[in-house]
């Protein structure tokens, strides 16, 4: 395959990733608009429930889009989830009743659950190993930049929403703006091929013997049961990387910045900036992880993460038990997202991407993924009570100690798989 095409076919398998990104923030910027426009903001239970129903749609999505992607491909999964992306950004702004725009966020966040679940592995079969590592990790460069497209999008639009959009349009121009990225991933998706090992393990159930392109590791498992009792080890080391992804802290600054910057001292316009400053922050430490990763290798990246976060969370917690406020915060908060975007962020994708072997990785990835967004469900709804019980402090304490709890665990149990083709 030439390097031309391999970049192609990976940059819009990652196009799963930017949308991921950018449908998973875009609903912070929006909230203080669309809370008033639908009557809720002083519904807490609603305001949850607006919050989480695209979470609930990612947990449904990781769970059947490694199946079906065994069943039916890895590239009609990537479709489908480009055309519930398309969609669900149509319809959220579209909606002027509650209960629709719940249901359009749910069907983006089943989009996101298969995208998240998809685009990694995809990216991973059909990768050199000299540079699997590299390019699986284009995927969370991708996610950073819809990540950080939300975050401005949110920023021009939120800062003069009143006298520009009013609060009927500008939480509206938020969700439709991921139309455009949307439909393009649709109509890329087409060109792509579909990944090679698939081919090999279709070929292989379709002779009853192993495909002449693959060796005995292809035979497909597709039994959850049958995994579990043969790969439980590795099955568990993976639903660790993927929940610890989450519950190293680092996301609650993306879901509550708000809150976050408000405690640190900031008006709502400086809120803004910051949070603009934080995704510029992983946009290009995620370029350091696309350096790194192929030759410091996916263990010590992760070793790196742990411990950084760890101990910038244990600083951070008594920065806000000291009352500290102003930039030094930011400057903290900044630290924890850069030692994040070089680390844990790619890193995991692409460790979940490569650990597993050919015949199990699509249910196990599938695995992995649910696992992973029962970590950020978890993650999401906690944090508010945390905070309420605890206070900053005490809450990024606790993830301080959750960073150094995983970081004991990978020391012990997380091997190495730079350069290893996957069949290793």
């Amino acid at each position: 395959m030439r390097r031309s095409f391999l970049y192609f076919i990976c940059s819009v398998s990652a196009m799963g990733g930017l949308l991921f990104g950018y449908d998973w923030v875009v609903i912070g910027g929006a909230k203080p608009f669309y809370e008033s426009f639908f009557g809720i903001a002083s519904d807490p239970v609603m305001q949850g429930v607006a919050m989480s129903t695209a979470l609930i749609g990612c947990l449904i999505g990781a769970m059947v889009a490694g199946m079906m992607a065994d069943k039916y491909g890895r590239k009609p999964l990537l479709t489908a989830a480009a055309v519930l992306f398309t969609i669900s950004a149509v319809a959220t702004g579209i909606f002027d009743d509650f209960t629709l725009f719940n249901i359009a966020r749910f069907i983006g966040g089943i989009g996101i659950g298969v995208a998240s679940a998809l685009s990694p592995m995809y990216i991973a079969e059909v990768s050199p190993a000299n540079i699997r590592g590299r390019l699986v990790s284009l995927n969370q460069m991708t996610i950073v930049l819809g990540i950080l497209a939300a975050q401005i999008v949110n920023m021009l639009i939120g800062q003069d929403a009143e006298k520009q959009w009013g609060e009927q349009w500008g939480w509206r121009w938020m969700f439709w703006a991921e139309t455009v990225p949307a439909a393009l991933f649709l109509i890329m998706s087409f060109f792509i091929p579909e990944s090679p090992v698939y081919l090999a393990l279709k070929q292989g159930r379709a002779n009853g013997q192993k495909a002449a392109a693959a060796n005995d590791d292809d035979k497909q498992v597709g039994s959850l049961a049958a995994i579990w009792k043969g790969w439980r080890d590795v099955v568990i080391l993976g639903i660790v990387i993927a929940v610890f992804q989450q519950w190293c802290g680092t996301n609650v600054i993306f879901n509550y910045a708000e809150e976050i910057f408000k405690g640190a001292g900031y008006d709502v316009d400086g809120m803004f900036i910051n949070i603009v400053i934080t995704g510029i922050a992983n946009v290009l430490f995620t370029f350091v992880a696309l350096y790194t990763i192929e030759k410091w290798g996916r263990r010590t990246l992760m070793l790196i993460g742990a411990g950084g976060l760890g101990l910038i969370y244990l600083t951070l917690g008594c920065c806000y038990y000291l009352n500290v406020q102003g930039v030094f915060m930011v400057a903290l908060v900044v630290a924890a997202i850069s030692c994040y975007a070089m680390t844990l962020g790619p890193v995991t994708w692409t460790l979940l991407a490569e650990i597993f072997p050919n015949r199990i990785r699509g249910v196990a990835m599938a695995v992995c993924t649910f696992a992973l967004w029962t970590g950020c469900c978890t993650l999401t709804f906690s944090f508010p009570s945390m905070n309420a019980a605890l206070g900053s402090s005490g809450t990024f304490w606790v993830y301080s100690g959750i960073c150094m709890a995983a970081l004991l665990y990978l020391y012990k149990r997380c091997p190495e798989t730079k350069g290893k083709k996957l069949e290793e």
